[in-house]
């Protein structure tokens, strides 16, 4: 009995750590979950220049539906398939986790339309913080296949978390996500 339930803690504890190991991605849509609209357009706009620099094809979901239109219709299925003609099959949703450094990873890991309907609150950057944390759910056939948590210190300012992803987040892409 105790066998069973060792090999079962390692298998489940295998696969969350591997939750962003050989992804392969190609493509990707970008869909930052931020309450603040100018907050969403950083985020996505610099995600997507970071990954395509990665080489990576890269769309905004800002680019891929209506002004003003809510995030939750990405998981509409109409909009789906007219992105999976376009070439795009893999959906990440970047949201706030918190800001700070003692965050630990996310172990319930909800289809892409629920994950869609969850209402985030915090900004991009708030006053007097030195720390925030980004969390990366990676979707496929609205399922998830990855997530990744990334963790920026030493900011003091919205454009020192926007300096401080773009350079620790390229390493992270190559080594884990591609």
């Amino acid at each position: 009995m105790n066998k069973i339930i060792f090999l079962a803690l390692l298998f489940v504890s295998s696969n969350l750590f591997s939750q962003v190991e050989n992804l392969d991605i190609k493509n990707l849509i970008v869909v930052c979950q931020l309450d603040k609209t100018e907050d969403r357009f950083t985020l996505e706009v610099n995600l997507s220049e970071i990954l395509a620099d990665c080489g990576i094809k890269t769309m905004a979901s800002l680019n891929a539906q209506k002004q003003g239109t809510n995030v939750g219709y990405l998981g509409m299925d109409s909009i789906q398939l007219d992105l999976k003609n376009k070439g795009f099959d893999t959906y990440v949703l970047v949201s706030i986790r918190g800001y700070d450094t003692k965050f630990k990873r996310s172990t319930i890991f909800n289809d892409m339309r629920t994950e869609l309907a969850t209402g985030h609150l915090f900004p991009l950057y708030r006053d007097e913080i030195s720390s925030i944390s980004l969390e990366f759910y990676f979707y496929r056939n609205g399922q998830n296949v990855g997530y990744d948590l990334l963790k920026l210190g030493g900011i003091s300012s919205r454009e020192d978390v926007i300096k401080k992803l773009r350079k620790k987040l390229p390493k992270r892409i190559y080594k884990y996500w591609s």
